[in-house]
């Protein structure tokens, strides 16, 4: 196996107003969410996707979305991608999925002026009227590291410098 990323906490700040755009909650709370947060790792030996666990409990009821700050970033070598995915068994007991089907983090994005913050919108697609309960520090996402190429006659030059929209 090739060791070709780190993953990081952004910064208390960036988590904080990240946070406070998507949930009214106290400033101790979010304090006591940052401290809380745990960088995604491997559950075995054999496991390709990376676990990312969720900050605090939430419950989902069916056809309900939520978009959760992480409070991770990744750094990684150029050339890989970090694909993001709903854990297996909850997109199969549930249909929990994520809004934009594959998240896909790009390893400029590390760099980025929000700090490559990384976020995870899902849907509890249910049809059977089932809730989703995730209960904070339990995985809800996973992320696979994939290398991938480019054409060779590929003249990208443009540097990125945000999230979604930000490379056009």
């Amino acid at each position: 196996m090739q060791r070709i990323a780190k993953f990081h906490k952004v910064s208390y700040g960036r988590f904080y107003n990240d946070w406070k755009d998507c949930f009214d909650s106290p400033d101790e709370v979010i304090a006591r969410i940052y401290d809380q947060i745990r960088l995604p790792k491997r559950a075995t030996a054999g496991s390709a996707g990376y676990d990312f666990f969720c900050p605090v409990d939430m419950v989902l009821k069916p056809g309900e979305t939520v978009k959760i700050p992480t409070g991770i970033r990744v750094e990684m070598k150029e050339g890989w991608v970090l694909k993001c995915y709903p854990r297996s068994g909850l997109g199969f007991k549930y249909r929990l999925q994520l809004n934009n089907t594959v998240g896909i983090i790009d390893s400029d994005y590390f760099y980025s002026d929000n700090e490559g913050h990384i976020f995870s919108k899902i849907t509890n697609d249910t049809n059977e009227g089932r809730e989703v309960h995730l209960m904070a520090d339990s995985g809800f996402m996973q992320g696979i590291f994939v290398e991938y190429g480019i054409t060779v006659d590929d003249e990208a030059t443009a540097i990125r410098n945000g999230g979604f929209g930000s490379t056009n």
